[in-house]
């Protein structure tokens, strides 16, 4: 097997391997306490999706505010995703993914003190703190495993993200529904975050020689990667796909349910949930299957296939398909867009493979970043001044279709870069 999961390490450079004296280790327990930290961010990026009343509430927010409020952490997520990978080439682990902690752990402290201006700042802090932890994750995986177990343990760390996702609707929903107040969730989430903050500190190995020259030039490959027509297809691509999971789901999931299709808010957060735990299994489906096959975009295909049909099933037939399985399957599809990961590194020389990704993350989440607020502008103005209803969401969602259907096309003129197509 080529790469067991299509996901590729965001690293400036690809760190030379641990030698016999490196505590390899060490690398490995700050590896899995990594995990930790990106299972919890993903949770505390899907986890306002489940409090949507009570934000709108709280804060008196019209559906643009609240759409615009949640997707400021994908602005910083998307700019601190080229300095994430960066750092860690120039400064070692330590300290970068202590302060990525630190930074995600504040964010969700401020998010809990009930502010306006302090909820924004949250938001924006979470975003930034949390672009260091899958990046920090594969980072430390490259020092801590042999070249054997590599592409698993990176695979470990894209579904320890998925099921933070899962978790951040399928477990925080009863809870701010139940036995505690939305404020304090963000407080317990913050707590959890800064312990793992402590411990990163303490068993992260330390052994890092700082690279030389101008702290510029470790920007200097990027310049390489987005200079390629093939990476802005890629990051378009991912992008399109990842937006209606990370924009239609992680935040309007629910609100859809409930108001537009009458389903009660538990059942509606549980399903809503589905999307993300089918992401642990698509990802890596999807990732082997293009491994098997050694090309990339039949795969891709069929995720986007996947998207289309479930989405269209959910969004205009979901008194027909069984519950739960609609946002099963979506979410089975939606791994697709790890794909283009594998693609943008492919599609781009050796020294600059890690910077590839880094930019990958820039192009997806910039995507997420500016139709956050779009898509909560278009349902104002299509439900003009009157309550979210079925009729609101069915003519919103075709935003959703468009954009699957748009990366439908771009992946027609994206080259192929599978090993298959490669050798021949």
């Amino acid at each position: 097997m080529a790469e067991t999961i299509a996901i590729a390490p965001p690293l400036l450079l690809a760190p030379p391997r641990a030698t016999a004296a490196e505590p390899r280790t060490m690398y490995i327990i700050a590896w899995a306490l990594c995990l930790v930290f990106y299972f919890l961010q993903y949770a505390i990026r899907s986890a306002p999706g489940v409090m949507i009343p009570e934000l709108t509430a709280a804060f008196g927010l019209t559906t643009l505010g609240v759409s615009a409020l949640l997707g400021m952490y994908y602005y910083t997520y998307a700019g601190f995703a080229l300095i994430s990978g960066a750092s860690l080439d120039r400064f070692g682990a330590k300290l970068p993914i202590f302060i990525g902690l630190l930074a995600t752990a504040a964010g969700s402290v401020l998010f809990g003190l009930g502010s306006i201006s302090s909820v924004e700042g949250g938001r924006l802090l979470q975003g930034a703190g949390s672009a260091f932890a899958f990046t920090g994750a594969v980072y430390l995986a490259v020092h801590g495993f042999s070249a054997k177990w590599l592409a698993t343990a990176v695979g470990f760390t894209q579904l320890a993200g998925m099921l933070g996702g899962f978790a951040g609707q399928f477990a925080v929903g009863p809870l701010v529904h139940g036995p505690i107040a939305w404020q304090s969730f963000w407080f317990i989430a913050g707590a959890a975050v800064a312990i793992v903050a402590v411990l990163m500190l303490i068993v992260t190995p330390a052994n890092h020689e700082p690279a030389k020259g101008s702290i510029w030039t470790m920007f200097a490959p990027f310049k390489v990667v987005l200079a390629n027509p093939q990476s802005w297809l890629c990051g378009l691509i991912g992008g399109l796909l990842f937006m209606p999971t990370t924009i239609g789901d992680m935040i309007w999931g629910v609100p859809f349910l409930h108001l537009g299709e009458g389903v009660a808010t538990g059942e509606a957060v549980t399903r809503a949930s589905m999307v993300p735990l089918g992401w642990v299994i698509g990802a890596p489906l999807l990732g082997y299957i293009a491994d098997r096959m050694g090309r990339r975009k039949p795969a891709l295909y069929g995720g986007i296939a996947l998207m289309l049909l479930s989405g269209v099933g959910i969004a205009w037939f979901g008194h027909v398909i069984p519950p739960y399985l609609g946002g099963l399957v979506f979410g089975i599809g939606s791994g697709a867009a790890m794909i283009p990961y594998a693609m943008i590194k492919e599609a781009n020389p050796d020294r600059v493979k890690g910077s590839a990704t880094g930019a990958m993350n820039f192009l997806v989440f910039s995507c997420s970043a500016l139709l956050a607020p779009a898509f909560g502008y278009a349902l104002m103005r299509i439900a003009n001044g009157a309550p979210l209803s079925a009729d609101v969401f069915a003519q919103a969602n075709f935003i959703w279709l468009g954009a699957i259907l748009l990366a439908l096309v771009l992946t027609f003129v994206l080259r192929e870069t599978g090993a298959k197509e490669v050798r021949a």
